[in-house]
């Protein structure tokens, strides 16, 4: 498999049509559907259903095709990050980071260090907190805001604070008709809904292990890939979901109540590879000292522990 190879699937797939798309890529038609038909046989699965007019993808097809946009622009934005240092033009920084972190901090830290810092290129990477580690290793973010504690010796994590966690309980419920914290015992036999799937361990795997804890083990797991998957099957009334609390704002269409044991918290990590001292981490550390200080909405200490 190469990258000829995803564009050209790309094309079929935007065209639904072998023939405008061979055009587009001015190539001849026999070559396109040869090199389609490869890449099938590489995988070992149909992509495209051929006999239909237009062509339509197989559920494998419609997979791929997604996977290979992501491929696609990762490359391009490679090409043209690589370009901008060759030229002297931007430094970049990237920065991986999970999900909930959007709701707690992460956009005003980002909007603060390109005022104090214009010529940086910052990239965000959206990764799992297991992903960051390698990530940093291999040089491919220089710091990471995680979820998950770790032992390699190569990455330091920073625990910027404890954030505590919520219930996301479907509206009309007999659990929703109240707002004061809710016991943890409370959960228990219930069918909780837990992110990420995959990869693990995770921040599913977090909240699971402090269930177990407090002896409230679920009657049924549902594990999907991302939070806002979460919520919306809550909203649908298919289960509970335990959520940072900061993230609360992602959906009003549930009811979120604060669990009461204080030892109910997820940490927000700074990761970094250790020893690595350049300046720009260093702004980091202190834009993040400053946004402290400011005391914030999303860092009221109702919810949140600072060290």
């Amino acid at each position: 498999m190469d990258l000829r190879q995803l564009r050209y699937f790309v094309a079929v797939a935007r065209e639904r049509n072998f023939t405008r798309a061979a055009e587009i890529l001015h190539i001849a038609q026999p070559p396109l559907s040869r090199q389609i038909q490869l890449l099938e046989e590489e995988l070992g699965v149909p992509l495209i259903i051929r006999k239909s007019r237009p062509v339509r993808l197989t559920e494998a097809g419609r997979l791929f095709y997604e996977q290979s946009l992501q491929v696609l622009g990762r490359v391009e934005q490679m090409r043209t990050a690589t370009r901008r240092v060759g030229l002297n033009q931007n430094s970049i920084f990237s920065i991986g980071f999970v999900a909930s972190t959007l709701y707690g901090g992460l956009p005003s830290l980002v909007r603060k260090l390109r005022q104090h810092a214009p010529e940086l290129d910052i990239q965000l990477l959206e990764m799992v907190s297991v992903q960051q580690i390698p990530a940093l290793k291999e040089g491919r973010i220089d710091i990471g805001f995680g979820r998950l504690r770790h032992s390699d010796p190569n990455v330091t994590g920073i625990v910027l604070r404890e954030e505590r966690l919520v219930v996301a309980i479907p509206k009309g419920t007999p659990l929703a008709e109240s707002n004061s914290p809710l016991p943890v015992a409370a959960l228990a036999d219930r069918k909780i809904i837990v992110y990420p799937k995959e990869p693990r361990p995770s921040y599913a795997d977090q909240v699971l292990s402090l269930l177990q804890g407090h002896d409230a083990r679920p009657s049924e797991v549902h594990e999907v890939r991302e939070i806002q998957t979460a919520l919306g099957l809550v909203a649908a009334d298919a289960g509970l979901c335990i959520i940072p609390a900061s993230a609360r704002q992602m959906r009003s269409d549930v009811h979120y109540r604060l669990i009461e044991e204080k030892d109910f918290t997820s940490p927000v990590i700074l990761n970094q590879r250790a020893g690595d001292t350049s300046p720009s981490i260093g702004l980091v550390k202190m834009l993040i000292q400053e946004m402290y200080a400011e005391k914030p909405p999303w860092l009221d200490t109702d919810n949140n522990y600072i060290p």
